[in-house]
């Protein structure tokens, strides 16, 4: 059964910092590419960032360019997300998403939110 499970959130004041882990097992996860994306109240889920399954490559949305890094690490088969800067717009629940060959896979959750 895979699972994804997302780890990290919690309240921050404006310019503060959180690292979100995203943790995967019952999958080949160096496979995978791995995406994070968010969704705030009364919005529709948007993309944040990905990371391909090598790690070579990466790829973020305008809105926090700069402030998040994406980093995985296939041996412990798990993806963090390093927010930096943050503000009170990147208040979301923040989802991590694996896709391969088709196949995607969401985690639960974790939310976060940032006060000004």
């Amino acid at each position: 059964q895979v699972q994804l499970v997302e780890s990290g959130g919690g309240l921050v004041q404006a310019g503060g910092s959180l690292r979100l882990s995203c943790s995967a097992s019952g999958l080949t996860f160096s496979r995978y590419g791995i995406n994070w994306f968010r969704q705030a109240p009364g919005k529709e889920r948007e993309f944040v960032a990905s990371i391909t399954s090598s790690g070579l490559l990466t790829n973020y949305a305008d809105s926090v360019k700069g402030r998040f890094t994406i980093s995985r690490d296939n041996a412990k088969n798990s993806v963090l997300l390093q927010m930096n800067s943050l503000k009170p717009g990147d208040t979301a629940v923040y989802y991590c998403n694996a896709r391969f060959a088709g196949t995607a896979y969401w985690g639960q959750g974790t939310q976060v939110t940032v006060s000004s």
